[in-house]
């Protein structure tokens, strides 16, 4: 740093490096620290929903099955009993 007159560099104020300090250093640790459990948050979240919407559309395909099933049996109820 400069004199006590002058205001500290871009450089002192930011330095990234070990020699550093740690206050620095850890910051930035903490920073990738949260936004890792942010994005594993988040993927958590996607996993599920991505496995509920499949469960939903395995429901609707089977319903939809059986409901098809159930209007060919009445057709074919009524059309053999004339």
């Amino acid at each position: 740093m400069g004199s006590k007159g002058e205001a500290p560099t871009w450089a002192d104020q930011w330095a990234s490096g070990e020699d550093s300090g740690s206050r620095s250093t850890n910051g930035k640790a903490d920073k990738k620290t949260v936004a890792g459990n942010v994005k594993a948050a988040a993927s958590e979240g996607f996993v599920k929903a991505k496995a509920a919407a499949l469960v939903g559309a395995h429901k609707v395909k089977a319903g939809t099955s059986t409901g098809i099933k159930w209007v060919k049996e009445q057709y074919q109820k009524k059309r053999t009993s004339k």
